[in-house]
């Protein structure tokens, strides 16, 4: 029999992929912590550290299970760094006939592996990762010749296609969505649960990163490493999330408060991201805890996290293999500016935003809301390029890979598609932040006002934003409102100074 390499790359680490199911003599698996993956962009540390654990914990398994594997670490004096020399090298070494692959999931690492494999004196396959609800091609398909892609007709054809939250043809209860009742802010401290969390040292690893000279931002405890990097811890964390927190996670979705930074959100996007769980398990495992337990948890509840999972995490990487590799180079406003220099400290005086990104330097974790209407709010109202907050979101959250980052930046938080995602900017003034929580209530700055030392930055950014895209929104339906209450103000002028005023100073802000 032909003598086989099988590349899984660090976000490929599914156990029940049919790979794995068979133990074949001839088949070598290969893994690799690589420069090249660490260093394309500056990652946060803990994300480093989470996938190198999850690898290594990965091929242990492979291991024990009498697979054999090939693992590069980061500091062996044989690791190539590089993706094209490890396959050639594995190639030779082992005398291999065929080269095998899961699809990947970043356009880069695509085009990199179809390069690879043109180069080849072998035999060469790419097998499906085995993941995924739908297909690459399944959404570009689903729209055809639509310019906008709306989610919810998707997430829609979803439920229906995997029986999701269903009662027959219909939907449970006999709505789709219940997003209208998963805005409510936190009053009541109490009800709050902490994390489950699995700690763990990281000291000896964290010293071979320093010592690659990697170069990495945000902070971690060395002694007390929490995030989940094993099937098995993986798991526990989806168990808890139904056990404590489903029952609240719906209304307090999209609430900002200095209480807490997890809420009662599952932390299960590196989970899901790394492929540890899939998200049809994650699915199913609530909506089946949910079906024993309707006296105690609402719909709503449980509507609002499968659509997070079956509607926007399938739907956005959809956005992202049917409009890549031009997605990346999209940019509707022309915006310019870069990003402040307290998006790599934290430290401004607006309380929404040093607590959103102090927290994600200490946590390399924000929630949706957190990066939609406090960071990249921030960003679209000031003008920021959309290339400075790509990178930025996708060092500094466990999560972010690509396909998940770039679509959400870019279309859903920036408006830099021009509308494949968002039928309309998210942005918002003050207002919004103070309604979602008690961010305004520490903050040096008045939420009330939209001139003068005291005001609100995002108060005179938001008009100023509208005025300066006119000619791009005036004749959006969702936003005629705003621009004929910006008409009727008196002092337009006086916001508008403001607001350059602050741009201009926005490293002081």
């Amino acid at each position: 029999m032909a003598k086989i390499l099988r590349l899984i790359l660090g976000d490929q680490l599914n156990r029940n992929h049919s790979w794995f199911q068979d133990k074949n003599e001839d088949v070598i698996y290969l893994m690799a912590e690589m420069r090249q993956e660490t260093d394309y962009v500056i990652h946060h540390i803990q994300k480093v550290l989470a996938f190198f654990i999850s690898m290594r914990n990965f091929a242990e398994y492979l291991d024990r299970e009498g697979h054999q594997v090939k693992y590069f670490e980061i500091d062996e004096k044989s690791n190539p760094q590089n993706l094209e020399k490890l396959v050639q090298s594995c190639i030779d070494e082992f005398e291999i006939e065929v080269f095998e692959y899961q699809l990947p999931d970043e356009y880069r690492l695509d085009q990199q592996l179809k390069e690879i494999c043109s180069q080849l004196k072998i035999k060469s396959k790419a097998n499906d990762t085995e993941h995924f609800l739908t297909e690459r091609e399944y959404l570009a398909d689903f729209f055809k010749r639509k310019k906008t892609y709306l989610m919810e007709s998707f997430y829609r054809e979803m439920r229906r296609k995997f029986d999701i939250l269903m009662d027959g043809k219909e939907p449970v209860d006999g709505k789709w969505n219940f997003d209208q009742e998963n805005r409510s802010a936190l009053k009541d401290k109490q009800l709050l649960r902490k994390p489950k969390t699995h700690p763990k040292s990281v000291k000896k690893l964290l010293q071979t990163i320093k010592d690659a000279q990697i170069e990495t931002i945000g902070n971690v405890d060395p002694e007390k490493f929490t995030w989940p990097t094993s099937r098995e811890e993986c798991l526990e964390i989806l168990d808890y999330f139904c056990e404590r927190l489903l029952v609240h996670f719906g209304d307090y979705q999209d609430a900002l408060t200095t209480w807490d930074p997890f809420l009662f959100h599952s932390r299960l996007s590196f989970a899901m991201n790394s492929k540890m769980l899939s998200p049809l398990e994650v699915v199913q495992t609530v909506e089946k805890y949910w079906e024993g337990h309707r006296d105690e948890i609402s719909i709503s509840q449980v509507e609002g996290f499968i659509r997070q999972i079956i509607g926007w995490r399938e739907y956005m990487r959809g956005v992202y293999w049917a409009k890549m590799p031009d997605y990346a180079e999209m940019n509707f406003f022309g915006h310019e500016r870069t990003l402040p220099k307290w998006f790599w400290t934290g430290k401004t005086k607006m309380k929404c935003l040093s607590e959103s990104i102090g927290q994600s330097l200490d946590l390399a974790y924000a929630h949706h809301i957190q990066r939609l209407m406090v960071t990249g709010n921030f960003a679209l109202l000031a003008g920021i390029h959309p290339d400075e907050l790509d990178q930025w979101y996708l060092g500094i959250y466990i999560d972010a890979i690509e396909w998940v980052e770039i679509t959400n930046t870019r279309g859903m938080s920036q408006f830099a598609d021009g509308g494949i995602v968002g039928t309309k900017p998210y942005v918002s003034s003050a207002n919004y932040i103070k309604k979602q929580g008690n961010y305004c209530d520490h903050c040096a700055y008045s939420h009330k006002e939209k001139v003068g030392e005291k005001a609100c930055p995002f108060n005179s950014f938001y008009w100023h934003f509208y005025d300066r895209n006119r000619d791009k929104l005036e004749k959006n339906p969702r936003i005629g409102m705003a621009y004929r209450t910006w008409d009727k103000m008196k002092n337009k002028q006086e916001i508008l100074d403001q607001a350059e005023k602050y741009l201009n100073n926005i490293d002081s802000l």
